[in-house]
């Protein structure tokens, strides 16, 4: 029986009528209700403006976005009208597919009577340097400073330096902060902080504070810089360093509030010194520094993090007596330890506890729960609660959907996957690359070759597919290539080949690699060819491989013309094609003799393994 189907008729109840928002709990916020109502009209409002054009704009760009030419002219054709907020919709609907909505952007820009607002500018800006294309992140800057030079807001230079930061380029994103006047915005304490923060939040803590010292003369150093340096030590479990910063801070004349004491805590948690912690808690409430629900789930997390379920709970009640209410974080933080550590019922109870005050769960809340019953490898009770949260209005976001599927391709269950895909179409969301590798990978094991390779080819289409994804392309050409199927292997490269994948040498080498090992020399020699003539020079253990293969063939001609090319491209790089011959070989030698060491080691290890378990049983 399911979960969600034992559950007593008075949660249910308490469920559905949390969907209506008609808790009795809720009639005192009744403000608060009607503006929620309010903001959901406007927003269905909105929604039935733009869906039909943002999914039509969409289907054009996956369809058409490696040709260009094509993909303006249906843009065109499609009676589709460029306008105030429709673009922001479609960068917003092409999420990890960047590329896509650059395409779109680029386009858009050239319509009579259609300029970027500032809001698309930043988009474009975040999703750019999400994908790490800061050059074209510059030359859309220089673009701004030339034609809306009133959009170069603080705002814009924040997202690139928090870009640069979480891509631990310190360097550049420091660099941000020095261009900013040549553009005619001069940075101010609150830019220099957000750089702070930014650096000690992707852990270049370090370095953040070698800038504060050194900036602090051309920077009135306030409490959000010292706030953040204490966070970045804290987050490290450098306790020593917070201290130091917390001496520094009162030094300043900046009293610690209740961000810097749960800075503090969190150090302690991290550290796993929760006497120190507690301590902290009491000191708070001491100097009129009250804790409030922040303070409470730092302590619970920690404790939920070593399994002390009990200590949560006590701290979770004395949070309730001292007058502090909990918030929907709490609730969750409860409910992922106790999932964590297999008492999915108690995290129920604490979902109905939440429901019976008021509280609505968010998507978080119900990802601890599914990961619990994928851990336990129950799919049924998972999608049970994919239609308890569609039920109760709460819209499944892709981390859900992903759990699901990857739990029905792990049971084998592919046709519950592809629902479950579907079901993310339909409700507007753009499957992500882990939805693709995970549906891939699934059709792969369960020996589906052709439905894997269609996934593979709409993924390309996407424009999805990156160095990251190379491990996944390796197991489904090497899959399709022992299985015989070498047709449907030439049609997935065709189709990569096709939609302007930019390939590295390394893409190239592993569909080399995987025909040769597979007994298609001469199609391995063919691609090679085609991979030099893309200017891409084959690694020296390749070159030497796919010499012995043509050794064994005794074709020479083939080995002649790879050899010629090989020589050409290796004096244009400077390099003899001798040593390059040479260190081919070595690698070959080298790997293979790894590769016997390896099962050498491995039988060791079972012949050991057998004595030590015959020594135990004596």
């Amino acid at each position: 029986m399911l979960r969600s189907i034992n559950l007593l008729p008075s949660s249910l109840s308490l469920r559905a009528a949390s969907s209506l928002h008609i808790l009795p709990e809720m009639a005192s916020k009744g403000k608060s209700f009607l503006h929620s109502e309010s903001t959901l009209l406007n927003s269905s409002k909105n929604h039935d403006e733009f869906s039909a054009d943002v999914e039509k704009v969409y289907r054009i760009l996956r369809k058409f976005h490696s040709r260009v030419p094509k993909l303006e002219l249906a843009l065109l054709e499609s009676g589709v009208l460029v306008r105030s907020g429709l673009t922001e919709r479609v960068l917003s609907r092409c999420g990890d597919a960047g590329n896509l909505g650059y395409r779109f952007f680029v386009w858009a820009s050239k319509q009579p009577g259609y300029r970027h607002s500032h809001d698309t500018y930043k988009s474009m800006v975040k999703i750019l340097g999400k994908m790490r294309q800061f050059g074209t992140v510059w030359a859309l800057v220089e673009e701004m400073r030339k034609e809306n030079p009133h959009f170069l807001t603080p705002e814009v230079f924040i997202v690139l330096m928090r870009r640069f930061a979480s891509a631990r380029m310190v360097k550049k994103a420091i660099e941000v902060l020095d261009e900013m006047p040549k553009y005619g915005c001069e940075p101010d304490d609150y830019v220099f902080g957000c750089l702070l923060d930014a650096l000690c939040k992707n852990g270049s803590v370090k370095e953040a504070a070698v800038l504060f010292d050194e900036m602090r003369f051309r920077f009135t150093p306030t409490i959000k810089h010292f706030t953040s340096l204490l966070y970045g030590w804290c987050k490290e479990g450098k306790l020593a360093e917070a201290k130091v910063v917390l001496v520094k801070m009162r030094e300043a004349g900046f009293e610690p509030d209740i961000v810097v004491y749960n800075n503090l805590l969190n150090g302690y948690a991290v550290s796993r010194k929760m006497a120190d912690a507690f301590d902290l808690l009491q000191e708070m409430t001491k100097k009129g520094c009250n804790p409030n629900a922040t303070s409470y789930t730092i302590v619970i997390q920690a404790l939920c993090s070593q399994d002390k379920m009990e200590e949560a709970m006590r701290v979770f009640l004395d949070m309730e007596r001292s007058g502090c209410e909990a918030d929907v974080v709490t609730y969750t933080t409860l409910i992922s330890g106790f999932c964590k550590w297999g008492k999915i019922e108690k995290g129920y109870e604490l979902l109905d506890d939440m429901l019976q005050k008021g509280y609505n769960p968010n998507q978080t809340t119900y990802l601890h729960i599914m990961l619990a019953h994928e851990k336990k490898e129950e799919l049924e009770e998972c999608l049970e609660l994919v239609k308890e949260m569609e039920n109760i209005g709460i819209p499944p976001d892709l981390c859900i959907y992903n759990t699901a599927i990857r739990l029905a391709c792990k049971l084998g269950e592919i046709d519950e996957a592809v629902q479950a895909w579907n079901q993310i179409e339909t409700n507007g969301i753009s499957p992500g690359v882990d939805t693709f590798v995970i549906m891939i990978n699934g059709c792969v094991d369960q020996g589906r070759l052709i439905e894997a390779c269609d996934y593979f080819k709409e993924m390309i289409g996407r424009g999805l597919l990156s160095a990251p994804q190379y491990g996944t392309l390796k197991d489904l050409l090497n899959t399709l290539l022992r299985a015989e199927k070498l047709e449907l292997g030439k049609d997935v490269w065709s189709c990569i080949m096709t939609k302007g994948c930019e390939l590295n040498e390394y893409a190239w080498t592993i569909w080399i690699h995987a025909l040769f090992s597979n007994g298609h020399v001469k199609e391995a020699c063919s691609y090679c060819l085609d991979m030099m003539d893309a200017g891409l020079m084959p690694q020296p253990d390749t070159f030497a491989k796919l010499m012995r293969g043509l050794r064994k063939l005794y074709n020479r001609q083939i080995a002649a013309e790879i050899t010629e090319k090989v020589r050409k491209m290796a004096a244009e790089r400077n390099m003899t094609f001798k040593m390059y011959k040479r260190r081919g070989e070595r690698d070959l030698t080298e790997k293979a003799k790894a590769k016997l060491d390896g099962r050498k080691r491995r039988a060791r290890r079972r012949r050991w393994g057998s004595h030590h378990s015959q020594a135990n049983t004596l």
